[in-house]
């Protein structure tokens, strides 16, 4: 008998701990669908200030946090808490640290301006996920990064992580939404991004260093991309449809008659070459 697939979700957002929109509802229900489709799923998302702990019961898991990550040339402790969804017997994971979530608001502060180091928080939360993916030993074969924050990922497990047997056979799934786009970061961006495994060649792409920018890094290390917004910047749009990649088309979610858990399960199926199952 075949070993299940397993699929790691890398969400920036999550109905359930957070108000609902197109990616949250995704990061929610998708999971669920996959795993009770005959996966294996680790759900992974930032543990926001606006995600009451107490009311969903998150608590810290003191095995797996305690590691320091370095940014800017300053450590910063990574925690990870986990609460579940019993409805659908899924754990979800959050990547925590005080100085970077623990806001009263998500991406922006109450003027609409974005966090000016959300740079760091997208290192942070793309190189927590990796090691405490690791910590676990738990071996995806898709990993499918959802919404901006998750962006940096691919290009970590790629030039980084390769080498570890946890993740040699992993591919990025990269669902892109309409969001995040007019971010501007920080001149040093590129700089915070390096560790052993990156060069600053590699990161030419995020000169200079904003969301459109960050999208085509993401897309650059990616195996596949799911378009998750019907309308999409145009010069994402024509960087996808002239690439290489699988791409799977736009998917209304919240059309009662979707079956959008179903396709992009095959998606995954496509992506690791396993022939589509036919009803």
């Amino acid at each position: 008998m075949s070993e299940p697939v397993r699929v790691l979700f890398v969400n920036s957002e999550m109905e359930h701990f957070m108000p609902s929109s197109p990616i949250a509802k995704v990061g929610r229900y998708l999971p669920q669908g996959i795993q009770e489709s005959g996966c294996e799923i680790r759900s992974f998302v930032p543990r926001y200030g606006t995600i009451n702990e107490r009311r969903f019961q998150l608590h810290e898991v003191i095995r797996l946090s305690g590691m320091n990550i370095i940014i800017n040339d300053i450590d910063r402790p990574l925690v990870i808490k986990v609460s579940s969804i019993s409805s659908a017997r899924m754990q979800v994971y959050f990547i925590d640290n005080e100085d970077y979530f623990h806001r009263k608001y998500v991406n922006t502060d109450d003027e609409g301006n974005y966090f000016s180091d959300n740079d760091e928080r997208a290192i942070f939360f793309a190189r927590g996920v990796l090691e405490t993916v690791k910590k676990l030993r738990w071996k995806p074969d898709i990993i499918h990064c959802q919404g901006w924050i998750s962006y940096f990922l691919p290009i970590y497990l790629k030039k980084v992580y390769h080498e570890d047997p946890i993740f040699t056979e992993s591919k990025v799934v990269l669902s892109i939404y309409n969001e995040g786009s007019d971010q501007v970061f920080n001149e040093d961006t590129r700089s915070k991004v390096i560790v052993p495994g990156i060069r600053n060649k590699d990161l030419e792409t995020i000169n200079p260093a904003n969301g459109i920018n960050l999208a085509k890094l993401a897309i650059q290390y990616a195996n596949g991309i799911i378009l998750g917004s019907e309308e999409m910047v145009p010069e994402l749009k024509e960087l996808i449809s002239g690439s290489s990649l699988k791409v799977l088309p736009y998917i209304d979610v919240n059309d009662p008659e979707s079956a959008y858990i179903k396709d992009y399960k095959n998606f995954y199926d496509q992506i690791l070459g396993k022939n589509e199952k036919k009803d």
